[in-house]
């Protein structure tokens, strides 16, 4: 939970501060419109976090698995069946012992009264805002399967995506760790017998196999301070990359990253666009769907940008300039359609094209980027066991001159 301190208009126009504790903006929103106010501004004060809460025990379901709930269960009440029955046939059928728990306790909760929307609230680290708001506007509505459909595509399009993005990275960051395990390898145990070598020919040394010599000398001598320096850095990395300002530092490098800046770029704006559509094609109001936008993004920049969208809505102005306006994030295409959109009153058919595209983008950069990157990758390790071995021979040439 999270304590927001709030200005709203009543219904006469008078301003009111007040501050109320609420799982998220869209919870908050609800609350507001619940006393008959108009929202002015908004300000977190702090959160709330319980020693002890159910998402402590839900924590280990994974992304896949939320899907085929989703998909699972919207089928299931498609088909007719009630809720607490459709949860009680996925948990029997389940074999994860994790999720087992999970829906035991929503069917818990729906038999005690509480709408499914409700319950899944209750579980904000398995199910985001987009799911909980995708349902609620389903029970709205009294179309919960159709939400449910529409929140497993838009969560299987994220997913399929991010892992083919992770998937191309995976691959050159692994043999450049092997590259430097092996340079490691060889300064410790082959160089220096080759150094002994050496020092009985008497011939002078080219640069390169005096540096390699001395970086192999250096290893061997300091082995424990060079570890301490590696594992101090890789410590110290991690733990700023974790925190507030070191990911908003690498939320800023990965979009200026030439080649792979593009990339995130397209993939935010494919995010944003598809969960957008979504909750408007669900009938979520807009403001309430740009809360649940901006909690389902992991870049600050982007989080910014469509908090100045929201803001721009609550004044009456459109949405489309704030995208136009952040054109370092969003490519200019996303602005000119939401705008068109805007003009035609058909906002989530446009949102969905845009998601559409830099989806097929993004998915179509990262098969060009794995066909390019064994290439480079190859001759760079190329290039690498050159040198090393040109260094290596080199003194071995002099004895045979001299010989």
């Amino acid at each position: 939970m999270t304590l927001y301190k709030y200005k709203a208009k009543d219904k006469e126009g008078k301003e009111y501060e007040r501050s109320v504790e609420a799982k998220d903006r869209a919870a908050l929103y609800g609350i507001i419109r619940d006393e008959g106010g108009t929202v002015v501004s908004i300000r977190e004060a702090k959160s709330i976090t319980p020693a002890f809460s159910l998402d402590s025990i839900f924590g280990g379901i994974k992304t896949h698995q939320k899907i085929v709930f989703a998909k699972n269960l919207g089928l299931m009440i498609e088909a007719g069946l009630p809720v607490t029955r459709a949860l009680a046939v996925m948990g029997k059928q389940s074999k994860s012992k994790p999720f087992k728990r999970l829906v035991s306790g929503l069917e818990e909760d729906v038999k005690s009264g509480k709408t499914l929307s409700e319950s899944l609230g209750k579980r904000p680290k398995v199910f985001s805002a987009l799911f909980v708001s995708m349902v609620k506007a389903g029970e709205e509505s009294g179309n919960v399967s159709s939400s449910l459909a529409i929140v497993a595509g838009q969560m299987e399009k994220s997913y399929l995506l991010a892992k083919k993005v992770r998937g191309a990275m995976i691959y050159p960051a692994v043999i450049v760790s092997v590259m430097i395990v092996l340079a490691i390898l060889l300064l410790i145990f082959m160089v220096p017998t080759l150094t002994v070598t050496f020092e009985g020919i008497g011939a002078e040394l080219p640069l390169s196999t005096r540096i390699i010599i001395y970086l192999s000398n250096f290893l061997i001598g300091h082995t424990l301070l060079v570890l301490s320096i590696l594992m101090l850095v890789i410590i110290v990395m991690t733990l700023f990359l974790r925190s507030s300002s070191g990911r908003k530092f690498g939320d800023i490098v990965s979009i200026r990253i030439p080649v792979i800046g593009e990339m995130v770029k397209e993939f935010e704006s494919a995010r944003a666009t598809r969960t957008l559509s979504s909750l408007l094609a669900a009938g979520v109001e807009i403001v309430v769907a740009l809360d649940s936008t901006i909690a389902v993004l992991q870049n600050h920049l982007y989080k910014k940008a469509l908090e100045r969208a929201r803001a721009a809505i609550e004044k009456g102005e459109p949405m489309s300039a704030v995208f136009i306006e952040h054109e370092r994030l969003f490519p200019i295409f996303v602005g000119e359609m939401i705008a068109v959109g805007e003009e035609t009153g058909k906002i989530s058919e446009m949102l969905k094209g845009v998601a559409n595209f830099y989806e097929d983008q993004v998915d179509q950069k990262t098969k060009d980027l794995s066909t390019i990157i064994e290439p480079v990758l190859m001759i760079i390790i190329g290039a690498a066991v050159g040198v090393f071995a040109i260094s290596m021979l080199a003194p071995t040439y002099s004895l045979v001159e001299h010989i």
